[in-house]
């Protein structure tokens, strides 16, 4: 009779342990490169990290760091977040890819998910990426109608595909309305260092560029264009940067439209498949039609008919109707690497690294 009552009484202090570890909510974690209040690209991650949250209630608890440099110090951020009890860690820049694919051969049990990178070297690491180069190709319509100069910028990060793509995209959409329009890429080797980029946007403007848009992660560009009082618009990168879009006035400030990366429906998704239980291991490539690349609101400062046409470039890459590696399209020595009316696929335009025609810059080595 007492082993009986002992058996009774572990198996409902087992199923009473059990009910709490099912209604334990799940760790989602992330890393960030930069500081969540950096405006940018660091705070377009958190407010996917926010929307989890905002999705799932007390059945999710959310985890960050902030400021975490690229290499060793990341490895040691993840693995202690993997100690803690995360469950997914989200790792949030390029120069994390090493270190998670480090850190996830010794927690085979935690899902690690990689933005922008291409390694998935373990069954728990998923890659996954935005179509960035889908919204450059609107702001560069959008610079070839409106430079005055003929002179338009591109402030790059580090020379990897996805920036060169960018510049690509940026380039030729602005090239195939301005057949004069110039190019001045200048390389500051840094995702996130307002000195550095603000410092990159003024010797722009010192050349004649009228104007910017940035593949960095901070509002500095826009600040240093906004003391030309006029004489040059940029474009919020990475979120929408809307303090820049008007003045105190209320004229149309310096910021005249954004590409913004809404990650909040990739995060939503994926944390959500890991508590379903349909999580698998992917390599994600969203964008416009999966309303993760959005163009943030056009200001007054762009004339209604180029709106208009920005607009419908929107549409028709939404809709799948456009892709803005369309050729003919050649190479910086006339090289023809798209024919007419032919599409570039996913796997060439992922390893891109030359410029295309017209772009006199070097890609550094």
């Amino acid at each position: 009779m007492k082993l009986k009552t002992l058996l009774t009484s572990t198996a409902l202090a087992l199923g009473v342990a059990n009910a709490a570890a099912a209604q334990d909510p799940t760790q989602a974690c992330f890393v960030y490169v930069g500081p969540i209040g950096d405006g940018g690209w660091t705070y377009q991650h958190h407010q996917g990290a926010l929307a989890v949250k905002e999705a799932y209630g007390d059945k999710v608890e959310i985890q960050w760091q902030e400021n975490v440099p690229e290499g060793a110090d990341s490895e040691r951020v993840m693995t202690q977040m993997a100690l803690s009890g995360c469950d997914i860690v989200f790792a949030t820049s390029f120069g994390y890819m090493d270190p998670i694919n480090n850190v996830a051969a010794k927690f085979p049990d935690v899902k690690f998910e990689h933005a922008t990178g291409y390694k998935r070297m373990h069954p728990n690491v998923t890659t996954y990426n935005s179509r960035f180069y889908e919204g450059r190709a609107v702001v560069g319509h959008i610079a070839g109608r409106m430079t005055e100069t003929n002179k338009i910028g591109y402030i790059a990060s580090f020379p990897i595909p996805e920036v060169v793509m960018g510049i690509n995209s940026y380039y030729h959409h602005a090239a195939k309305v301005n057949p004069d329009v110039e190019l001045v890429v200048t390389w500051v080797y840094t995702w996130f260092d307002p000195a550095k980029e603000a410092d990159a946007a003024r010797a722009m403007l010192d050349q004649g560029v009228d104007v910017i848009t940035a593949h960095t992660d901070s509002t500095a560009p826009l600040a240093e264009i906004a003391k030309e009082g006029g004489k040059a618009i940029g474009f919020g990168q990475a979120s929408d940067m809307a303090a820049f879009a008007y003045n105190d006035d209320g004229t149309p400030g310096p910021r005249v439209a954004s590409i913004i990366d809404d990650w909040s429906p990739y995060y939503v998704k994926r944390v959500g498949q890991l508590m379903d239980g349909s999580y698998e291991q992917t390599d994600s490539w969203g964008g416009m039609p999966e309303g993760e690349v959005v163009i943030g609101e056009m200001t007054d400062a762009i004339p209604a008919d180029v709106q208009a046409e920005a607009q419908g470039m929107i549409d028709a890459i939404t809709a799948g109707e456009y892709h803005p590696f369309t050729g003919p399209m050649s190479n910086q020595a006339g090289e023809q690497f798209l024919a007419e009316g032919e599409t570039i696929e996913d796997g060439p335009l992922l390893g891109m690294n030359f410029y295309i025609e017209g772009i006199t810059a070097e890609i550094p080595q």
